[in-house]
């Protein structure tokens, strides 16, 4: 009941930033931020909701329009906004991974889960360049190269440091609490990577700031002062 109450409340949250986006009318200025906020709302649910507002919405041109320039923002707002959109890769690498790994059969006879750990890791990595090469300047050819290097130099550590806290999270409990392998069709798998996820979030801070402060990490893409 517990997994499925806080399911229901990430969808829910996704799902009121989506309306507040596309039938609002507080569409961001670059569309990749309209995928970050509603999957950051999957595992952060109400808190996700409360950043949208206070950091996201305000970027919308409808909402210069008519109030002006948003308020600035604090520094470790850019914190945040790096770990949103490094967390998203990791998010959304777990979900496609996930689904392939376990529809396909996929499967370790020495480590149930080791399969899990390298599909989500490629999966937030694959993400990643994905959501850099959106966001790239057009470059012809160049433009996956630019991509990757970006992830490599920006993001790979976070990720990297988001996925090494989730797979200790996930291994404890599958070892020590459930002494078996969940499956996607157990809410309780999906719960448990919803706490490992913000586990993550907490683990990469100080990573995520040490690349920012180092001038390693620029601001976020899809993000305006």
């Amino acid at each position: 009941m517990l997994s499925w109450a806080t399911l229901t409340l990430g969808l829910a949250s996704a799902a009121v930033i989506l309306v507040d986006s596309f039938i609002g009318g507080y569409r961001q200025p670059v569309r990749l931020m309209e995928l970050v906020w509603p999957v950051t709302a999957l595992y952060l649910g109400p808190a996700a909701i409360m950043a949208y507002r206070k950091w996201g919405r305000p970027q919308s041109p409808r909402w210069r329009q008519r109030y002006g320039n948003p308020p600035k923002k604090p520094r470790l707002a850019a914190v945040v906004f790096g770990l949103y959109h490094c967390l998203s890769h990791c998010a959304l690498g777990a979900i496609i991974a996930t689904l392939i790994i376990f529809n396909l059969g996929i499967d370790s006879a020495i480590e149930p889960l080791r399969p899990l750990y390298i599909g989500d890791y490629l999966g937030a990595v694959a993400v990643g360049v994905a959501f850099r090469y959106a966001t790239e300047a057009h470059t012809g050819g160049r433009r996956v190269w630019a991509a990757i290097r970006a992830v490599v130099r920006e993001d790979l550590l976070t990720v990297s440091t988001v996925e090494l806290a989730l797979f200790i999270w996930i291994a404890l409990l599958e070892h020590f609490v459930f002494g078996e392998t969940l499956r996607p069709s157990n809410p309780v798998f999906w719960f448990i990577h919803q706490i490992g996820l913000i586990i993550g979030f907490f683990a990469a801070w100080p990573v995520t700031s040490w690349l920012i402060h180092r001038g390693i990490r620029v601001e976020a893409p899809g993000t305006l002062p």
